[in-house]
C-alpha cells in the first residue's frame, strides 16, 4: 500500500487486529486504534469488517466489506446483511469483466488487422 509517507507507517494511527469467526459464514477483523506506546486510544473507534469467499465459475473469490456496530455481537449481526451486498457488487463486476472480455474477442471475417496473412492459414508462399 502506498502512501504519502513514503512507505514510514504513521504511529498515530495504528490499531491492533481481532479475529473471530464462526467457521461457516466467514470471518470479522475488529481493529481496536491503539497508541505508539502500544495502549488502547479510546479518543479513536474501533472499526469492524467482515471477509468471506463466494465460489465463482474461475474459482473462489474474496470478499471484505465494512461492518457498523460497536460491539462484535453488533457486528456479527450485521455481516449478512452486508456480505449480500458484497456478492450483488461483485456479481455486478463479474459481469462487467464478462461483457469487456467478450467485446474483445476477434471474430473471423472481421477486420481489426492482417495477422501477416494471405487468407491461407496466415502463410504467405
Amino acid at each position: 500500500m502506498a502512501t504519502q509517507n513514503d512507505g514510514v507507517m504513521d504511529p498515530d494511527n495504528l490499531f491492533r487486529e481481532e479475529n473471530f469467526t464462526d467457521q461457516k459464514m466467514g470471518a470479522i477483523r475488529k481493529l481496536i486504534p491503539v497508541k505508539a506506546d502500544g495502549s488502547e486510544d479510546g479518543e479513536r473507534k474501533v472499526m469492524f469488517f467482515g471477509s468471506a469467499q463466494v465460489m465463482t465459475p474461475m474459482g473462489a473469490m474474496p470478499l471484505n466489506f465494512a461492518l457498523e456496530g460497536d460491539t462484535i455481537g453488533a457486528a456479527a449481526e450485521d455481516f449478512a446483511v452486508k456480505a449480500a451486498i458484497a456478492v450483488e457488487q461483485a456479481a455486478k463486476e463479474l459481469e462487467t469483466m464478462r461483457r469487456e472480455q467478450a467485446s474483445q474477442i476477434v471474430m473471423p471475417g472481421q477486420s481489426g488487422g492482417n495477422m501477416g496473412g494471405s487468407g491461407r492459414g496466415g502463410i504467405i508462399t
